[in-house]
């Protein structure tokens, strides 16, 4: 019996040798044999039980899920302590168990399913059933998100971006799941999207350049100038966030899946009608919408604009800038003047629709008619001087005086006198207006000589009496007899046989309108009203023969 016994024991002993003891640092199987003091024991076999916290048992936030009997997973961290119990962990197996999954499918690139449970500085902490990982902030949603806390302890799939199982990293993303499931929503809306599709959609945000509509979880972008035919200067003039409008699909890039939108498409275009409802040279009133450099826009309707280019403006401001002339919103009347329809253009005129200025000069200025204006400015050849209409008419330096040369003139004018000129020619192509100061009052040069002509004798005073001769006057005109042409006698060629203020015959011998002098010559006289005797002396009724005339003449002479 004791030899039984032995044997046995001994049978028994090999058989407890030959058995796989579990390996410390393993993961090994056990059954829940008690549950006490918050803690369950668990018998792992081989004569060895352990006890776990219950709350090892537990996902974050939930109660723990365990009753007696039930086989669990555990962690043998020792074989035995100073209690001579198994020093096990649920939580370790769990993790380990946890890694290996995890490992499996980030190989794979599969989503993995967890729950997000603390903030820690950057981001959030996640279990992914048993491991932790971290959740970059930048990572939870597609847009920065201001309150996570709906979020906590939800159930959900994340991404694993990255992990090293030495250092027991694990960084994932959430926003990678939303971004991968909106894009697919997003082909699925595309899909059944089309170009030329009038579909509705919200505007979820607006932009200087334009609005981005909403169309059931996918954006498309209406631009600023495809909104309304007319000018839109901000879009936030026609939309508001969170409105519901109608627009047409203008444009779907496949690649990129940007939709571009339009609102104008699906209203009538008022560029069809624009030619029948302006006709060339027709005038219109409008509504100046924008000033640039080269000339102003005007609305002639909503989504027909022309351009009053800047040498259409004015007739007399060549020089200024658009917005001198003009304001935005002014009410204008303008005149068209070309229409391009293919390129969508109205060039309109401002100037067509007043007269022109040197038009109405004329009519009502014609040449000889004396005019008053200030004087505008000085230049070298002459004086601009300021006239009815805002424009000006020059007075070039011969029309300054008669009497002084232009250069010298010229120097009695300062900028702003007021001064009378005589109107000499308009000429209207080249807007031109000539003007003579010196002419105010008449040709006082024409009026003395009145009619006195080449040949004619005339009384003259003497003025001066100079060594080359005298100087006379006659009719306010003054000229110069010089010393050979005082007498035919030369011994009478005296100049100091005269005296101020002597009145002399003196026969014209020249008239210069240019240089305005009479050319005199009492020499001259004296040679005509010889010739005029012999003429009468010798004729029949006189009875005198030609040879007495000139006896008498000779013997005079020798006197």
């Amino acid at each position: 019996m004791a030899n039984t016994s032995m044997e046995e024991f001994e049978a028994l002993l090999n058989e407890s040798f030959e058995m796989d003891t579990p390996e410390e640092g393993s993961v090994v199987k056990g059954k829940v044999i008690a549950i006490e003091a918050g803690q369950a024991i668990i018998d792992v076999g081989y004569k060895m039980e352990g006890r776990v916290e219950l709350k090892e048992f537990a996902n974050p936030g939930e109660q723990p899920d365990i009753t007696v009997g039930d086989e669990v997973e555990v962690f043998l961290r020792a074989a035995e302590n100073a209690r001579g119990e198994a020093v096990i962990s649920r939580e370790m197996a769990r993790r380990e168990e946890a890694w290996d999954r995890l490992e499996k499918a980030y190989a794979d690139d599969q989503r993995v399913e967890g729950a997000i449970f603390g903030r820690v500085k950057g981001g959030f902490t996640v279990d992914l059933g048993g491991a932790v990982a971290f959740l970059p902030g930048s990572q939870v949603d597609v847009r920065p998100v201001r309150d996570a806390g709906p979020l906590m302890g939800l159930k959900q799939p994340f991404q694993i971006l990255k992990m090293d199982r030495r250092r027991g990293n694990i960084v994932v993303s959430r926003r990678a799941i939303l971004e991968e499931s909106r894009a697919e929503q997003r082909a699925e809306v595309i899909a059944n999207l089309a170009e030329g599709q009038a579909v509705d959609g919200v505007v979820k945000n607006i932009t200087e350049y334009g609005a981005f509509v909403d169309l059931g979880g996918v954006d498309g972008l209406l631009h600023v100038t495809d909104m309304a035919w007319r000018r839109v200067n901000h879009p936030s003039e026609i939309l508001s966030i969170g409105e519901t409008v109608k627009v047409q699909v203008i444009k779907i890039n496949k690649e990129t899946h940007r939709i571009s939108l339009g609102m104008k498409q699906l209203q009538e275009d008022p560029w069809d009608l624009v030619a029948a409802k302006y006709p060339l040279e027709s005038v219109h009133q409008g509504r100046v919408t924008n000033i640039t450099d080269y000339g102003a826009f005007v609305e002639l309707e909503p989504g027909v604009e022309g351009l009053v280019h800047v040498s259409e403006m004015s007739w007399t401001k060549k020089n200024v800038h658009p917005g001198k002339i003009v304001s935005t919103s002014q009410e204008v009347e303008v005149m068209v003047l070309e229409i391009d329809q293919a390129k969508r253009r109205v060039s309109l005129g401002l100037k067509q629709t007043m007269r022109n200025p040197w038009e109405v000069f004329a009519e009502t200025h014609p040449e000889g008619t004396v005019v008053e204006g200030e004087v505008k400015n000085i230049t070298e050849f002459g004086l601009f001087v300021g006239l009815p209409g805002e424009i000006d008419g020059m007075v070039h330096l011969s029309d300054l005086s008669w009497d002084e040369r232009g250069e010298d003139a010229i120097q009695n004018y300062r900028k702003g006198d007021v001064v009378q000129a005589v109107v000499s020619e308009v000429d209207i192509d080249k807007e031109r207006i000539s003007l003579s100061i010196k002419n105010v009052g008449g040709d006082k040069f024409a009026d003395a000589i009145g009619g006195v002509k080449r040949g004619s004798v005339i009384t003259v005073e003497v003025t001066a009496i100079e060594d080359g001769g005298i100087e006379v006057e006659y009719e306010g005109m003054k000229s110069f007899i010089r010393r050979s042409d005082l007498s035919r006698d030369r011994a009478e060629q005296r100049p100091e046989r005269f005296s101020v203020g002597n009145k002399v015959d003196v026969r014209v011998t020249n008239v210069d309108s240019k240089s305005r002098r009479l050319g005199l010559s009492i020499k001259a006289r004296e040679i005509a009203e010889e010739k005029e005797a012999v003429q009468q002396y010798g004729s029949s009724d006189s009875g005198a023969s030609l040879g007495d005339i000139l006896g008498a003449a000779l013997k005079g002479g020798d006197e």
